[in-house]
């Protein structure tokens, strides 16, 4: 893990309360190397979402770069911003956040048909590939309001995988789970990031969660206070 694939420097963020502008990220600098798995933790208010949210290109920096394989996105029209999401970027939230009139194996193959890089036969193949990574091969003619909490996770998780993106980027991925089905959940996620150098990086409020990572961000107040790397000799989830 020696190259860099986010950068991010000297980023602000403020929102607008009424009148007044209340800052949410007050230069925040990071680097995150390829394969890395990297945790953001603190309170609420401290800046990790907003961080998140950044990153993912769901919202823009009042000052400040943020650079994705070498691409600066805070230039970017939001076109190449979709595109980027579509392609570079994967999602895992809390809610699962499934299409609920959509099979598990409709909910999967959704994305690869936005791209539209994979032809039909193609895609069908993939989206059953990744059923079984997760495994939920016989379950992919269910319903969300069919599968468990765990099961839908699953669902999102082959989801954020469908067009082969580079980066996972998690929100909260267990807060909605039991702390078993949550460990499960993160163990597929760590899996990933191992078998297939996933560079992931995740919000979570839970420290279990974040023994996952190799390396716990700590904010507060919308900047960076510290950070802990994992021990190389523990286990690796």
């Amino acid at each position: 893990m020696t190259d860099s694939i986010i950068q991010v420097d000297n980023v602000h963020k403020s929102y607008l309360m009424g009148k007044e502008a209340v800052p949410a990220l007050r230069g925040v600098s990071l680097n995150v190397s390829r394969g890395e798995m990297v945790c953001l933790m603190g309170p609420s208010g401290s800046g990790k979402t907003t961080l998140l949210n950044l990153l993912g290109g769901l919202d823009e920096p009042g000052r400040g770069h943020i650079t994705i394989e070498g691409q600066n996105i805070v230039s970017l029209s939001e076109e190449k911003i979709a595109r980027l999401r579509l392609h570079k970027l994967g999602f895992i939230f809390q809610t699962f956040n499934l299409l609920s009139n959509f099979t598990a194996f409709e909910n999967i193959e959704a994305p690869m048909v936005l791209s539209g890089k994979l032809k039909r036969k193609e895609r069908k193949e993939r989206t059953k590939q990744l059923l079984e990574q997760v495994g939920l091969i016989d379950r992919m003619d269910h319903y969300p309001s069919e599968l468990s909490g765990g099961q839908q996770q699953r669902v999102a998780i082959a989801r954020a995988l469908a067009n082969d993106p580079p980066i996972i980027i998690g929100d909260e991925m267990t807060g909605d789970l039991d702390s078993q089905t949550g460990f499960e959940v993160m163990t597929l996620i760590r899996q990933l990031n191992q078998e297939q150098n996933k560079t992931v990086i995740f919000v979570t409020h839970d420290p279990r969660m974040a023994e996952f990572a190799d390396r716990t961000i700590n904010m507060l107040d919308g900047v960076i206070y510290n950070e802990t790397r994992r021990n190389d000799n523990d286990p690796k989830g």
